[in-house]
């Protein structure tokens, strides 16, 4: 059981990660600081270990159903095939290959050992590529693949890795019974998230029809329904990350989130950003919590071994490189594949930009699931007896860990700065694109409104003037801004340019009015001319306007 201080230090850390990521301008990415900080913990004395079986049910089931969320699934269908290919083909692929090359750098480890470190470093971790694309101007294709990449990849090289330790421990191995139960377990755990969430979203309906549609009740039973496909995926040996991750596919093919009302909606918006903001730096902070004990056990297990520190860094950066050639190797082995399909069904294929693929490459960073996955190795004194070289496996990963984030952090700004900007306007496109449809719908309902009001005869001639009147200012608000959607396709850059200037400044001044409404506000309730009810439900119609005008400024185009 972890301290209650401890957990109040690590909240604390966590929004000192941020505050110093301001601070420096976002020019380190924020889980590098969060690592930093957590090894300055551990060298304070702070000490929180790493249960992973805990890790694994906490942490993951919510995350994934959160990245699942986010995950467009029109997008989704249309990449599935190089999702899927990099999720399962890839993980595999790199567990087989890695493993005869770490059997080949360290001849004495038995390859069953191999084949469990390659699998526990073939994922890439789904939390940290998001903390380090967040913010960044991507191809949004890109990030759909790495997105849907991740949230499958972590259940198959965990998968790989359990068939792997149990050969290590066992000494047997049948590839045709691991393919057999490979299958099961996924698809298994797909089936299983898929009928408790279909059954969840049943009964949920039936829920909002009675009228339990208030909003905690309906935010804590989507919280726990990632933890609940989990635990019973799990409790019959099926792969719990799949079941959360076609739970929430399910439940957004169903809509049942659309079906709730507004303000569930948007408390859910809150807190599930809170969940991801204080999960995601937890489980950086514990990661580099655990790195300083394990880079201790590295130098000790090294010195046992009379084995120099420059030797075992040199063997940790070779494994590194040897994961990243393996993934350059199958991202390019995915585009040829996506190009035998074009010539063979007559469809038009663009070769992506070499610099992307290198991206994608480096992208592919492992993390806390790694970690976790290591840690799990029964230890010496254990029911099950020890894991050969536990302690080098869990040096080796923690380094390679440490590499590929450093690494990407440092490389992939580069390679976002020289990758060229097209592919990243088809979101804005039909964005605007629905825009215009919405104020279509509202301008044909405003006209057909005024022609019944014209001809309503039985009506007050004042009340169908007073109406009148107010569907005309109505109608010309939205022609004013369907006029300016109309126009922007057509714009030349300069009038665009123009134009998204003087949004930019209508939107800082309507912000710049709402900060002197609230100090008048503010100065009101200190003078005891309204009471501090009265103050709290003004603020709220101050924060929602705000909201909606910080919605609109975080839409606007940052490349013109």
């Amino acid at each position: 059981m972890i301290p209650a201080d401890n957990i109040l230090l690590l909240l604390l850390f966590a929004a000192a990660s941020s505050l110093l990521a301001k601070a420096l301008r976002n020019r380190i990415p924020l889980p590098l600081i969060q690592i930093v900080l957590g090894v300055a913990a551990a060298l304070l004395g702070v000490r929180i270990g790493l249960r992973p079986d805990l890790f694994m049910l906490v942490f993951l089931p919510p995350l994934l159903f959160a990245d699942a969320f986010r995950m467009p699934l029109r997008e989704f269908h249309e990449l599935r095939g190089t999702i899927f290919f990099l999720a399962f083909g890839l993980v595999v692929f790199s567990t087989i290959c890695c493993g005869y090359a770490i059997h080949w750098l360290i001849p004495t480890l038995d390859l069953p050992c191999c084949f469990a470190l390659a699998a526990a470093l073939s994922p890439t971790d789904t939390v940290a590529v998001s903390s380090l694309l967040a913010g960044k101007h991507v191809p949004e294709r890109m990030i759909h693949v790495l997105s849907g990449e991740a949230l499958f990849n972590d259940a198959s090289g965990l998968v790989c890795f359990r068939f792997a330790t149990a050969a290590a421990m066992t000494g047997e191995f049948s590839y045709r019974q691991a393919f057999d139960s490979f299958l099961l377990v996924a698809f298994g755990g797909l089936a299983i998230g898929a009928v408790i969430a279909y059954v969840s979203a049943r009964l949920n309906r039936i829920l909002l029809r009675r009228g339990f549609d208030d909003p905690p009740l309906q935010i804590t039973l989507m919280i726990l329904l990632p933890f609940v496909t989990y635990i019973v995926a799990e409790r019959v040996h099926c792969s719990g990350i799949l079941a959360s991750v076609a739970a929430c596919m399910v439940i957004k093919m169903m809509g049942m989130i659309e079906e709730t009302n507004t303000a569930t909606r948007l408390q859910a918006t809150t807190v599930w950003g809170m969940v991801n903001y204080i999960f995601n730096a937890l489980i950086f902070l514990l990661l580099g919590l655990q790195l300083p004990a394990l880079m201790r056990g590295g130098v000790q297990m090294a010195h046992e071994r009379q084995v120099s520190i420059l030797q075992l860094l040199a063997l940790i950066g070779a494994i590194y490189l040897i994961m990243t050639l393996l993934r350059f190797i199958g991202i390019w082995c995915s585009i040829l594949r996506r190009w035998l399909v074009a010539r063979w069904s007559h469809t038009p294929f663009v070769w992506p930009d070499f610099l992307g693929s290198v991206l994608l490459t480096f992208a592919g960073v492992r993390g806390a699931v790694t970690l976790a996955a290591v840690l799990s190795l029964p230890a010496f004194g254990s029911d099950m007896g020890a894991f050969p070289s536990r302690d080098l496996l869990i040096t080796i990963a923690a380094g390679v860990i440490v590499i590929s984030l450093v690494g990407a952090g440092l490389l992939m700004p580069l390679c976002i700065l020289f990758l060229p900007k097209r592919g990243m306007e088809r979101h804005a496109t039909e964005e605007n694109a629905a825009r215009q449809a919405l104020l279509h719908t509202a301008v044909t309902l405003l006209h057909d409104e005024k022609t019944r009001c014209t001809q309503d005869s039985q009506a007050e001639p004042a009340d169908n003037a007073l109406r009148i009147d107010v569907l005309d200012r109505l109608e010309q608000n939205y022609q004013n801004r369907l006029s300016q959607i109309d126009e922007a396709p057509q714009a030349s850059l300069m009038s665009r340019s123009l134009s998204l200037r003087r949004e930019r400044l209508e939107l800082a001044s309507r912000l710049l009015l709402l900060r002197a409404q609230r100090q008048t506000l503010h100065r009101l309730f200190v003078e005891r001319g309204i009471n501090d009810q009265t103050e709290w439900e003004l603020q709220q119609e101050l924060d929602f306007e705000e909201q909606l005008l910080r919605s609109r400024v975080q839409r606007l185009p940052k490349d013109i």
